[in-house]
């Protein structure tokens, strides 16, 4: 499939540029190299991140804030705060009611106000005030945001009605509509950026993907979404890609090429309607003007031939020894979408069946990548969730209570709510629920898990309904059974699943302390696809290998030693 590569000369750019993607792929990358490009060509511009996980102070070596700083000539960079944002329009939400609703109402409050939805809603408080500012469209010439909201916000902010009555002291168990407190009062400002961002001659929206299955499944989605809201004016950036040079003289490089085509062949139908470029993959670091200025050159990024670090091995025996040796009776493998939960839950599973232990393999991920087949000839007992299923149940049980007393504007925003992140995962964490009660008589392992949020809204609604004295029936018994169990590490061991890259490491990161948050212990850390240990002499390859020491030292420190490695395969 032939893709022009990315540059500022061969697309037309509009005053507002969103960059968005899957966490990884190097949003934040080519967006900063896309703003010094055009402050190349005479523009001013502002590059805005709300990225949690923004690394744009690295990339160019200089402490960043909400102010926007002066780093080159014309180049101006903010690096917004959304977490901090998020606690701030947490605390403003919930002060008023302190001294007088009990603190189990106002511990539940709360704990809707912290889910990932309420973090885009912060984050697009903070940037809607960029994209509406006349001072701002007046200062720059190009204005340009690391992470685009995503469609489930974007609907959330064009709902009917403002924050009600019904929805503050609402039971029916709606996961994340607390984030639309105070609507009413940016109403205009949100209407203005909404208008702005479906504006094709004001804004365009850049996907960035890597050539990976994963990746692309869900740049295809959000680009879906975001056309059906009117933002029409997309184009996909697939980064990373392995040039045909030299791959015939090494076999992890030639299967790397073989696997990255066989991805964009296979591409969503969606995104193959889109103008599509490309970024080659850089043997070198982004961190400085310097690096950014090379992005997008084609010419001299293969390396001479150089010696890769290999960091000590840390065999995965170790960790499946441990849990074998430990008794817990309930594994899970956590974090993002991409970096090999389903396989290294897979294994895991696989490993202790040898050991003689009798093991059931679940998953949660609605993807569903478990090889089922695979499972039933090693003598592993697997169980599926129906992911769609469940959900649809779900849906159907907060449908029907929420109807009994809900006007037609507050069922506009159950509906909503009904599609988000976090409904998805309560769905999920019940079904599973059920499936863990079986851990007395063997050890489930589940593939993904819910976030720390979810575990404290639940355990905060609980607490919350047996206040008001209306719990019976609302939370089933497996849920009861199952948060103290996730809290005992006698009885759960949770391994989270990371890749040795930037954003990947600070997203498990947070990951970490959000399970912290609930009281639960993590046991492992597991560095997936480690290029250092592959064996490629490839010089590009050698080169992405040789950075990978610095995020594993970062695992290192935040297991505190218990980590393991897993080569590229």
């Amino acid at each position: 499939m032939y893709m022009n590569n990315w540059s500022i000369s061969e697309v037309e750019h509009t005053k507002y540029l969103f960059f968005t993607g899957k966490g990884g792929v190097g949003k934040t990358s080519i967006a900063a190299a896309t703003a010094l490009a055009l402050t190349k060509a005479g523009n001013r511009v502002l590059l805005v991140s709300t990225d949690p996980a923004s690394n744009l102070q690295d990339v160019f070596g200089t402490p960043l804030g909400c102010k926007p700083k002066q780093v080159t000539e014309r180049l101006y960079v903010s690096n917004l705060d959304p977490l901090q944002a998020a606690a701030d329009y947490r605390e403003r939400v919930v002060a008023p009611y302190r001294g007088q609703l009990p603190d189990d109402v106002l511990m539940q409050m709360a704990e809707q106000l912290s889910g990932s939805c309420t973090v885009e809603i912060a984050a697009f408080n903070l940037f809607a005030d960029f994209i509406t500012s006349p001072d701002d469209a007046s200062a720059y010439d190009n204005i340009i945001f690391d992470t685009a909201p995503t469609g489930h916000t974007l609907r959330m902010l064009q709902l009917p009605s403002a924050w009600s009555d019904f929805i503050k002291t609402s039971t029916h168990g709606a996961s994340c509509l607390g984030q639309l407190a105070g609507l009413e009062e940016r109403k205009s400002v949100y209407s203005d950026a909404v208008q702005r961002l479906t504006d094709g001659s004001l804004t365009r929206l850049v996907l960035v993907s890597r050539p990976e299955q994963a990746a692309l499944t869900e740049a295809a989605r959000s680009a879906k979404e975001l056309l059906q809201l009117g933002i029409s004016n997309q184009c996909l950036i697939v980064n990373g890609i392995l040039p045909d040079e030299g791959v015939s003289d090494d076999t992890i490089a030639q299967t790397m090429y073989v696997r990255q085509k066989q991805a964009l062949v296979e591409m969503p139908s969606a995104l193959k309607t889109l103008p599509l470029f490309c970024v080659n993959l850089k043997s070198f670091n982004i961190d400085g003007t310097a690096s950014l200025s090379r992005m997008f050159d084609s010419e001299g990024n293969i390396v001479p031939s150089v010696s890769v670090s290999v960091p000590d091995e840390r065999d995965f025996d170790r960790l499946v020894d441990d849990i074998h040796s430990s008794g817990v009776r309930v594994v899970f493998t956590m974090g993002k979408g991409g970096v090999g939960k389903t396989t290294i839950a897979t294994r895991i599973a696989t490993e202790l069946h040898r050991r003689g232990v009798r093991v059931c393999l679940t998953t949660t991920d609605p993807a569903n990548h478990i090889d089922y087949n695979r499972a039933a000839t090693l003598g592993i007992h697997t169980e599926r969730i129906d992911a769609d299923a469940v959900l649809e149940q779900y849906k159907q049980e907060v449908r029907t209570k929420a109807s009994a007393v809900a006007g037609s504007n507050d069922m506009d925003y159950i509906e909503e709510d009904l599609r988000s992140p976090c409904t998805q995962e309560i769905a999920l964490f019940r079904a599973f629920a059920k499936i863990v009660e079986r851990a007395d008589n063997e050890v489930v392992v589940i593939d993904t898990a819910p976030t720390g949020h979810t575990l404290l809204l639940l355990d905060s609604t609980e607490s919350y309904h047996r206040e008001l004295r209306r719990s019976e029936g609302d939370v089933p018994d497996e849920v009861r059974h199952l948060l103290p169990r996730l809290r005992d590490p006698k009885q759960t061991a949770v391994i989270i699943a990371t890749l040795p890259e930037a954003t990947p490491v600070y997203e498990a990161e947070r990951l970490q302390a959000d399970l912290q948050r609930s009281h639960i212990n993590i046991r492992w850390w597991v560095v997936n696809a480690c290029l250092s240990l592959s064996g490629s002499r490839h010089p590009l390859i050698a080169a992405r290998a040789n950075a990978e020491s610095k995020w594993i030292r970062k695992v290192e420190s935040l297991s505190n030693g218990n980590y393991v490695l897993i080569p590229w395969k």
